[in-house]
């Protein structure tokens, strides 16, 4: 214990070393953008989704108030080699206050430390809240999603949301964080089951929809043409969570997340928040709507391809949050979930008759779900799916969280070789 917090203590000091931000002033100009105003009328706040410095500059305006990162954008910036030299520089630093610290826990602080001291460049730039993502290898350990959690919020309570992913122990370790105070971008949603369970368990201030991949994999898979999928499915989460906002059950408010394209600004507006990837932002802004109202009581249609029926990939899991899954999730709150492991809180699920909302994967899944990429290929799960075995939304989030670890492992290499 007495080397984990003077390695918090001395990594703390050196990525806060030189940060002398005044609160409140940006050093990118404020400008007003009247396209950008129209969107924030219609109830949706504005983000960006990029760590690049300089792609967010030539975008940010004053409607603008906070920035995403995660392992894949932070890769990104570290590939470029802007942090080799911070890296010999804090591993001296933790070495020094813990002689004996493990590799593998030497190179999770060294990454804390990149994550966090880009994120206060964000901070410094824009003076914006910026969201901070956990090392993939903690996807799995409520008590270190929970330690590390609270040390990032310690760096920059001001302006650092802490990004939890949506694992079995991310509901838990969440939980715990949002309890202590520690504000919560509940991340790798993919459904409104998804988020009703996180907005009632976890209580987190923010969850997501990545309703571009859901697009891509009807597309991909030649499903339909992949139209509206994600679309229906987001506007279904924000509804569920509107209706718990009122009455008094939950504070989660919703980001889109994995925008594909410029137009969804437009017909997605009125959610919570948008998170825009660069191109996104830049596309709607040179091709704005004239009028944007808020879409959130709209249910927009999915067509399947000839011969396929949703039922056939459990497409429904995406949109639906029917009664029994609901008294299922008003049940488990009655149970001591402080206690509860991940293991608990999947046997949960699976006694209560949705073992497809949180599966057991075996290392061999997670070895394929890897190798196939973000996007998996509806064949390898067709059977399970059609059963209703399978959610769409627990594959599509397995396939996330594997497809950041890979880019975590980029991550990880460049340091590891610079240590």
């Amino acid at each position: 214990m007495a080397d984990r917090n003077a390695i918090a203590s001395q990594v703390k000091a050196l990525v806060r070393e030189g940060f002398d931000h005044e609160f409140g002033k940006p050093r990118v100009p404020q400008q007003a953008d009247a396209e950008w105003a129209k969107v924030r009328a219609a109830g949706t706040t504005l983000w960006l989704d990029t760590g690049d410095m300089d792609e967010a500059t030539g975008l940010w305006t004053s409607e603008f108030e906070a920035l995403t990162t995660n392992n894949t954008l932070l890769n990104n910036e570290v590939q470029k080699g802007l942090y080799d030299g911070l890296v010999g520089k804090a591993a001296a630093t933790i070495r020094q206050a813990a002689p004996g610290i493990d590799p593998q826990e030497l190179l999770l602080e060294v990454a804390f430390v990149l994550n966090a001291y880009h994120g206060l460049r964000l901070v410094e730039q824009f003076d914006a809240h910026v969201s901070v993502e956990l090392h993939t290898d903690l996807a799995g350990d409520v008590e270190r999603t929970v330690a590390y959690g609270k040390r990032y919020y310690d760096i920059c309570p001001e302006r650092f949301y802490v990004k939890v992913p949506l694992t079995p122990a991310g509901y838990l370790g969440a939980r715990k964080l949002a309890a202590n105070g520690v504000p919560i971008n509940f991340t790798l949603g993919f459904s409104a089951r998804h988020n009703y369970v996180a907005a009632l368990l976890s209580q987190p201030d923010y969850v997501n929809v990545f309703l571009g991949r859901l697009n891509a994999f009807v597309s991909d898979n030649q499903l339909g043409d992949g139209k509206n999928v994600g679309e229906k499915a987001t506007l279904a989460t924000q509804r569920a969570l509107l209706e718990l906002r009122a009455a008094g059950r939950s504070r989660s408010r919703l980001i889109g997340a994995s925008m594909r394209e410029g137009a969804q600004v437009a017909t997605l507006a009125g959610l919570d928040v948008f998170t825009m990837p660069p191109k996104v932002a830049a596309e709607y802004r040179k091709h704005p709507v004239a009028e944007i109202r808020s879409e959130v009581d709209t249910d927009p249609a999915v067509t399947c391809a000839r011969d396929v029926q949703l039922d056939d990939f459990n497409g429904a899991t995406l949109w639906e949050v029917p009664e029994p899954f609901r008294k299922c999730v008003d049940a488990l709150l009655q149970e001591d979930l402080d206690h509860f492991s991940p293991d608990d809180l999947q046997a949960y699920f699976e006694q209560a008759g949705f073992g497809d909302f949180l599966p057991r994967w075996s290392a061999t899944d997670l070895q394929t779900i890897t190798a196939d990429g973000k996007i998996p290929p509806y064949q390898r799960w067709k059977d399970q799916l059609s059963a209703g075995s399978l959610g769409l939304d627990a594959l599509m989030n397995i396939s996330g969280l594997c497809s950041f670890a890979t880019d975590q492992q980029a991550f990880d290499d460049r340091v590891r070789s610079l240590l």
